[in-house]
């Protein structure tokens, strides 16, 4: 049979697949096409950690494996979710199963080709040699991405959406990513709606979603999903965005119903199971969480997919069940961890709140202070993230429930507040991350009253005709507490007052050197590795269009 294209026998392939005889017969199919390199698996998760550290430019991989957690479907999310498989790998899915809901789940991995058994040997070459033609048409997009000038790839893409040049819808799909990427929902959602307006294609309509709750609109992207999920109940990935949507509405109850579906739809999915366990530690129940968390090491632990934060969370429930092998096993993975990383500030933090469950399960007191005054000694620290203050809070909570005494507790506590009360959201993440304690509560919220309180002040200096005031005033509190809202703030009136203001480069220098060291790590919280919920509440930085934010 003549070779799919000319450079297909420099080409590697993947055959993921249960049954040795379709996966012999998958095998010999590709090497009849001209591939001289197949490597089989029988296992998707054995197939993952392949894909995790070597590339392949042809994946093809069965739906379904009997006797086995995960699903082709959930192998392909996983790397996907994670952002580990290149866009220049070909990714086929072969299944049996005919439904359009199952058609238009795989559509949202980025398959290339979705082949429904029983197939020829010619059709599965048809599907190759068209996937294999757009991957050299968008070789220029692709290799932009691969060298991570991200903002040169969005650009091509646009041009060949705009001009309707070949593979334009595929080049249309990259550039809308690429944009959400890059800070730029609006760009992002032209796109998506120039797609759907060909075809009603579901994850168009959740592109669309996407864009506008990156844009700040949280309730259209609600709306969106409704519908979207009226007609696609099975569409596992607009479960995770609506639980996005639903916590920052403030509906965690059902943000986690949300999730669970998402979980029943794609129970081998180690992302969207880990987030169903950090959201259950925050806002559900502790064996709800412990279960999910549970169940997320056994499926992915040694995976790249794997946050692991969830590990600390998990310990922190092994530590309230008084269970020390628990906590100990958590240990041990992180250590195993932190020797590919061993200069990873957030991994160390990790490893720390670990040793001090630990060593209060061990009666270890004065090494469980001595490591915990450690951690209060970085609240300043320019990459101390809010994921860090939570896990804090949740180590302090149980070291005063064992009635340990701090020295200069109250400041600490102070510092750590009046950085990271950065919205309602982020205060009840906080306290929830404290057990609820009243004192941290209450102090938590004084706090944001005090920021909401300098806000308010700036405001009423803009609208007296005293911008620089109130830039000023923002910046000095800014730069006292770290707190990202009110750099936001500081920024946004400088931008919008900048012909007003007498002494605005000196300010925007104050201004850009607190943001581009501090704002970032206020204003978000993991739900999984790459999954990122916003704390603050309303319309996104002023200016994203303009500058690229960091990724999700």
């Amino acid at each position: 049979m003549k070779p799919l294209d000319a450079e297909i026998g420099c080409a590697t392939a993947l055959v993921v697949d249960g049954n040795p005889a379709s996966r012999s017969i998958l095998t010999n199919m590709l090497r009849d096409f001209g591939v001289r390199q197949v490597v089989q698996t029988s296992r998707a998760a054995d197939a993952r950690k392949a894909l995790e550290y070597r590339h392949f430019d042809i994946v093809v991989c069965e739906y379904h494996f009997e006797g086995q957690a995960m699903t082709g479907q959930d192998l392909i999310d996983d790397l996907r979710l994670a952002q580990i498989l290149p866009l220049s790998t070909v990714v086929v899915m072969i299944s049996s199963e005919a439904g359009y809901e199952r058609v238009a789940e795989a559509a949202e991995a980025a398959l290339d080709a979705y082949i429904i058994k029983p197939h020829t040997e010619e059709a599965l070459r048809e599907r190759l040699v068209q996937a294999r033609h757009r991957k050299r048409v968008l070789r220029d997009v692709i290799q932009k991405i691969e060298a991570r000038d991200y903002i040169a790839a969005a650009e091509l893409c646009q041009a060949r959406f705009e001009t309707r040049s070949a593979c334009w819808i595929q080049a249309a799909r990259i550039g809308a990513e690429l944009w959400l990427k890059l800070g730029k929902p609006h760009s992002s959602q032209k796109l998506f709606e120039a797609i759907l307006a060909t075809r009603a294609l579901p994850w168009a309509r959740l592109g669309i979603a996407r864009s506008e709750y990156q844009a700040g609109g949280v309730q259209k992207a609600r709306r969106t999903l409704e519908s979207l999920l009226n007609d696609q109940p099975h569409y596992a990935d607009a479960y995770d965005v609506m639980g996005r949507v639903l916590l920052e509405s403030g509906e965690p109850d059902a943000a986690l119903a949300a999730l669970r579906r998402g979980c029943d739809l794609a129970p081998g999915c180690v992302a969207r199971v880990q987030k169903l366990g950090v959201l259950a530690f925050y806002h559900g129940t502790p064996h709800e969480a412990g279960v999910a968390l549970q169940r997320a090491v056994i499926l992915g632990l040694n995976s790249k997919v794997f946050d692991l934060q969830g590990l600390v969370l998990l310990a922190l429930l092994k530590f309230d069940a008084g269970d020390l092998r628990g906590v100990t096993q958590c240990l041990s993975s992180i250590k195993a961890s932190r020797e590919g990383q061993p200069q990873s500030a957030r991994l160390r933090r990790f490893e720390e709140v670990i040793q001090i469950v630990r060593a209060l399960l061990e009666r270890q007191i004065a090494e469980a202070v001595m490591r915990t005054q450690g951690l209060l000694q970085e609240l300043r620290a320019p990459d101390f993230e809010f994921e860090a203050a939570s896990n804090l809070l949740a180590v302090l909570a149980r070291l005063l429930r064992r009635e340990v005494k701090f020295p200069e507790l109250s400041e600490h506590l102070q510092t750590l507040a009046a950085r990271f009360a950065v919205s309602r959201a982020s205060c009840e993440l906080l306290s929830r991350a404290a057990h609820g304690r009243p004192d941290f509560d209450a102090l938590i919220r004084e706090c944001y009253a005090s920021t909401c309180a300098r806000a308010e002040e700036a405001v009423s200096h803009t609208l007296s005709g005293r911008p620089d005031e109130a830039v000023a005033l923002l910046m000095d509190a800014a730069e006292r507490t770290l707190n990202a809202k009110l750099m936001d703030l500081a920024q946004h009136t400088l931008e919008r007052h900048w012909s007003a203001i007498a002494d605005r480069e000196a300010l925007k220098a104050r201004v850009d050197a607190l943001d581009k060291q501090y704002r970032s790590y206020g204003t978000q919280i993991r739900l999984g590795q790459h999954d990122i919920v916003r704390l603050e509440q309303g319309s996104p930085r002023p200016g994203a269009e303009a500058t690229p934010a960091p990724g999700s």
